[in-house]
């Protein structure tokens, strides 16, 4: 796929500067994906952050260097996709969790074991499932294969508002989404704003 691949650098900022901007970034993993139309943004200071408490063996590589996976599973079920970000020690990260699907639809379909594009990648467990994205990718380095980020070609109108499916700073307005996008994993409310 033509255009500018994400490097570390891109990743080794604030997590709340980053989020908005991975909107609109093309996520690709063997070759399948597409581009990113919701994230949520997650710090060590938030009590919802699997860093908050500390490293442990599950999420040591939330604590790894930026632009590296942090993957871990859900309720024991689904895989979630976390890009690390800010300095190495910071604990921060932002869970990819709904993308639109553009490129290798027949394997997501496979994999899902449906045909509707629209719910292959709503939400970060059925987005894992798709790209056959598990443990194995955990603490893999993000601008190196399997994993390709191609930067956004242009402008996306940018909502927020607040996380889901947390009990623990639910009402923080981290989570982004391309406005009017179908593919999210849940509308958002908030109002659109450009980004840049």
């Amino acid at each position: 796929m033509a255009g500018v691949n994400l490097g570390v650098d891109f990743f080794a900022r604030s997590v709340h500067e980053v989020a908005p901007e991975l909107l609109g970034v093309t996520l690709l993993v063997d070759g399948v994906g597409g581009p990113i139309v919701e994230v949520e943004a997650y710090d060590r200071t938030d009590p919802a952050s699997h860093g908050f408490r500390g490293r442990t063996p599950r999420n040591a590589s939330m604590f790894g260097p930026p632009g590296h996976a942090y993957v871990y599973r859900s309720y024991g079920i689904h895989w979630c996709l976390n890009l690390v970000c800010e300095e190495e020690e910071s604990a921060a990260a932002v869970l990819v969790r709904a993308l639109e699907p553009s490129v290798g639809i027949g394997r997501m379909r496979e994999r899902r074991g449906l045909e509707e594009p629209r719910v292959l990648c709503a939400g970060p467990g059925r987005l894992c499932q798709a790209l056959g994205i598990g443990g194995a990718h955990d603490g893999l380095r993000l601008d190196t294969i399997p994993f390709e980020l191609v930067a956004r070609s242009g402008p996306v109108e940018v909502q927020a508002g607040p996380r889901i499916g947390i009990s623990l700073a639910a009402e923080l307005p981290w989570r982004y989404a391309v406005a009017s996008s179908r593919y999210l994993s849940r509308p958002l409310s908030a109002q659109p704003r450009a980004r840049p």
